[in-house]
């Protein structure tokens, strides 16, 4: 596991009890009551940090290696899954995946941004930053979802899309344009998750939902921290004051009603706990989807596009 930079004498104290939980383990020594101390001390430093989380501490937990990703949420939550590829138009853009499957038993097109777990699946997924013809490829699942009456769920999770020569000269902002006009016009519930990092324009192409939700440490902005300081201070010396203003937090959001609900993450984030925040996720898509049908096509675009002009109105 990485480590985090306030997790440090959490991490040492883990080292430890696991140290004597082998030596316990080898030797026959009974230790149990050290090892029981130690692991209470233990989870009341960690319920301590996360109790007073800062923002720049949060951009850590979003990016983190070892949170679940897109595939691990597909093989948890989806039956049948079958991933559909390419743009029909340049190529297969493997940061942005998607395909249709069952949830919770019922038919689904589901779509979002893959990281990678190691060095080699990262640089296969670009880190989960997409090309234009991944937000291509979304706009085609959006149609079929549409075609077919089968309702959305997109997961984020991404720094932000490609800002690469070949990106941009293949119309990098023109699609996402279109993906963000495509999730505006489907006729189908659209239930989207922040599960990570939600970077900029590369997020919002697929989260113009009917629900959206955030991970209780995740985070979602209109340019990273460190963007934010190189263009207003020059200087990375000012990530975590920019991470300050910026208002990223599920907590900010949620206060300025841009999402609709935060998803509690256990206790040491979701990267300690893959399976468990996995079916608190599953828990609310399934809560949305319910809650949204059946439905009735015009309503639900009419409900949409109000819900995203209402933003920052004062009423």
């Amino acid at each position: 596991m990485s480590q985090l930079n306030f997790e440090k004498p959490i991490l040492e104290l883990e080292g430890k009890i696991a140290e004597l939980r082998n030596v316990s383990s080898n030797n026959e020594i009974n230790i149990a009551d050290e090892i029981s101390r130690m692991q209470f001390k233990a989870n009341k430093l960690l319920q301590q940090a996360y109790s007073k989380l800062t923002p720049s501490q949060k951009v850590q937990i979003a990016r983190h290696q070892n949170r679940p990703h897109f595939v691990d949420y597909i093989a948890t939550l989806i039956e049948d899954f079958t991933p559909l590829a390419g743009d029909r138009n340049f190529a297969e853009d493997y940061a942005l995946m998607g395909g249709i499957g069952r949830f919770a038993g019922t038919a689904c097109v589901i779509l979002g941004q893959e990281k990678g777990h190691d060095t080699k699946s990262r640089i296969k997924h670009n880190f989960g930053m997409a090309r234009p013809e991944g937000y291509r490829k979304a706009q085609r699942l959006m149609k079929m979802a549409s075609q077919f009456q089968l309702p959305i769920i997109s997961l984020i999770d991404t720094a932000g899309a490609y800002p690469g020569l070949g990106a941009e000269e293949r119309g990098q902002s023109e699609a996402i344009a279109r993906s963000i006009e495509s999730c505006l016009r489907t006729d189908v519930p659209i239930v989207s998750v922040i599960i990570g990092e939600g970077g900029s324009g590369g997020a919002i192409a697929i989260a113009v939902a009917d629900r959206i939700y955030m991970l209780e440490h995740s985070i979602y902005s209109v340019i990273s921290p460190e963007g934010c300081a190189s263009i207003l201070w020059r200087s990375s010396n000012h990530t975590e004051e920019a991470a300050n203003a910026l208002k990223l937090t599920a907590q900010d959001l949620k206060n300025l009603k841009l999402i609709d609900d935060i998803i509690s993450e256990p206790i040491g984030g979701a990267h300690r706990h893959k399976e468990e925040t996995i079916h608190r996720v599953a828990k609310h898509i399934e809560s949305a989807l319910q809650e949204l049908t059946p439905w009735e096509g015009d309503a639900l675009i009419k409900s949409r596009r109000e819900k995203f002009l209402n933003f920052g109105r004062n009423i």
